[in-house]
């Protein structure tokens, strides 16, 4: 079955410390091209996991809608149409971090990590560091989206640090396409994840970019994630 894409709602979810700003340029484009109708709720950082919940509940109360985000979005969106089926009619998964726990990946020691550096050592301190270990693009990206959150932004790293993301066998039920995108260069979000998300999956494909692609072009990766839920589709 082809998704029909025109006058659907696009619900995208942003990453740990990232915020609505920065996924609507990823997705908007992209999504905007294909006719459909792009919803980009901002983080709660009080209540980071259960903000996008709500938002994506509400969305869904005009009808079906494509859920979707990036790392700790992409989870949140994914466990959502498992657990409301006949509501989502696709999934768009950017650089998702971890399956089920999060036990020991990259992205949620990192957010653990970082989370307690801001708590100890301020927002400028920490700010100031990111900038000397990350891409530039990136170190603007955060410096900004970080800014708008303190200081509840320790609570929205910790609490997306604690999500337990659906695991293979739940993915395995979920009922519509997925297209999931992987960065080949980013070891806060491995591959291998997005490769078990695409091989747990009844439906999904699977589109791959560099860091080098998409920091300077945010919308790289809200094609790549379109492409590849095209490829589900087929």
């Amino acid at each position: 079955m082809t998704i029909t894409f025109r006058g659907v709602t696009a619900v995208l979810l942003p990453g740990t410390g990232s915020d609505d700003d920065y996924v609507y340029r990823a997705f908007a484009g992209p999504l905007h091209g294909v006719g459909a109708v792009v919803v980009t709720p901002a983080p709660q950082p009080s209540r980071l996991v259960a903000g996008y919940l709500d938002a994506l509940d509400d969305a869904a109360r005009g009808g079906p809608v494509i859920v979707g985000g990036v790392s700790i979005g992409a989870a949140v969106a994914l466990a959502w149409a498992l657990a409301h089926p006949g509501h989502a009619v696709a999934v768009l998964a950017a650089l998702p971090a971890w399956s089920g726990a999060a036990q020991t990946a990259p992205a949620a020691l990192s957010a653990r990590h970082t989370a307690h550096q801001l708590r100890t050592e301020g927002l400028v301190a920490t700010t100031t560091q990111m900038r000397a270990s990350s891409p530039a693009w990136l170190a603007d990206e955060l410096a900004r989206s970080w800014l708008a959150q303190w200081p509840l932004l320790p609570d929205a790293m910790e609490d997306a640090a604690g999500y337990v993301a659906p695991g293979v066998a739940e993915i395995g039920r979920l009922g519509v396409p997925m297209g999931v995108v992987g960065a080949t260069d980013d070891p806060i979000h491995p591959l291998e994840v997005a490769l078990e998300w695409v091989a747990a999956a009844p439906r999904a494909a699977l589109r791959t970019v560099s860091l080098d692609d998409f920091g300077p072009k945010p919308e790289v990766l809200g094609s790549a994630c379109l492409g590849a839920l095209t490829d589900a589709e087929g």
